[in-house]
């Protein structure tokens, strides 16, 4: 047998070796991500929000789900509020993070929308994240000032079309879903206001109680106000009534028909993050009845990336993620949805 250096045999048995180093450091590779997967959490969960001013919708929502996942797991989950340029600030963190799901993003309508109000974003905003679960579809809410005199949304359509570009109306930020139920309604309407952008839908009810603004297209932190009779809510901006206000007519009903404007919150971790930690996150997620639209992460998951064509990014329904490439715009017969 040739056992000299170059011969063939020496070379067949270099590969062979080589073959069974490479065979017997694979699953030596592979272990410690399946490890890190079956040991999540082993140290804090950071929930990043795009919108998070104190007593914004965002806010509350988070700082609900935290605590009760801190309990389960035994590891604290911390609110980071990254405000500002539109939400993109915190999404561009989550984005470039690292794929362990120690890095979560609670995601509002602005994750689709931005595509449209930026030329460039520092992330794509579908193949940076993986779906977690759907958290809240929640209403926006057409609330004014009590001095302003309106008391229905055709009242409200007859002012602003009376004085056009004199009503204020605030919303949680440049590209947020209030700003864009704002402007939906103007296009619809016919009417011209003025849009007033802040850092969380909080400051917005605290300026339009003291009459700063004449009214916003705000989210359920506007309720405390409306109850104590210091704002007054026209109308809803779903498709239909809510439970919370069962006696308040939708935007549709009101006064402008096919109007629909609703919110919704999301939960998503960056691309790549292991499926069973996934898993592992939404589960928890859907034990607290509160967040009673979280539903399976799997089927949601699945049908996200089935659907990456959808001409829209929505998540029209508990635990139904819905993903498209499409920038987000605001379409004529009254749907928040993307066109190209």
């Amino acid at each position: 047998m040739n056992f000299e250096p170059g011969s063939r045999l020496t070379r067949s048995c270099r590969y062979s070796l080589l073959a069974c180093a490479f065979c017997c450091a694979v699953p030596v590779l592979l272990s410690p991500g399946i490890a890190a997967a079956q040991a999540y959490p082993a140290k804090p969960i950071r929930f990043v929000l795009a919108f998070g001013a104190p007593g914004g919708a965002p806010d509350t929502i988070a700082r609900s789900i935290g605590p009760k996942l801190t309990d389960a797991w035994g590891h604290q989950v911390i609110v980071d509020p990254r405000t500002g340029a539109g939400g993109t600030i915190a999404t561009e963190i989550v984005a470039k993070a690292p794929p362990d799901g120690y890095t979560m993003l609670l995601a509002s309508p602005s994750h689709a929308i931005n595509s449209a109000l930026y030329s460039r974003l520092p992330y794509d905003p579908v193949a940076d994240f993986a779906p977690v679960t759907l958290v809240a579809d929640v209403p926006n809410i057409v609330v004014v000032h009590p001095s302003v005199p309106a008391r229905s949304v055709r009242q409200l359509i007859a002012l602003a079309k009376a004085r056009p570009g004199a009503l204020l109306y605030g919303s949680a930020g440049s590209g947020s879903s209030q700003h864009l139920a704002g402007e939906l309604f103007q296009k619809m309407a016919g009417v011209r206001m003025v849009h007033v952008p802040y850092k969380g839908g909080g400051a917005v009810v605290i300026d339009l109680i003291a009459g700063q603004l004449q009214l916003t297209f705000g989210s359920t932190t506007s309720l405390p106000g409306i109850r104590s009779g210091r704002l007054v809510a026209l109308a809803v901006t779903t498709a239909k009534r809510v439970g919370v206000l069962p006696d308040l007519p939708t935007v549709a009903e009101a006064g402008l028909p096919g109007y629909e404007a609703a919110a919704w919150y999301a939960v998503f971790a960056p691309a790549r993050t292991p499926r069973s930690i996934i898993e592992k996150v939404q589960t928890e997620i859907a034990r607290d009845e509160a967040s009673g639209c979280a539903r399976a992460a799997g089927p949601a998951i699945d049908r996200a990336r089935r659907l990456v064509a959808v001409r829209a990014w929505r998540i029209p329904a508990a635990g139904d993620c819905e993903v498209g490439r499409d920038r987000a715009g605001v379409r004529s017969e009254g749907r928040l949805r993307a066109d190209l």
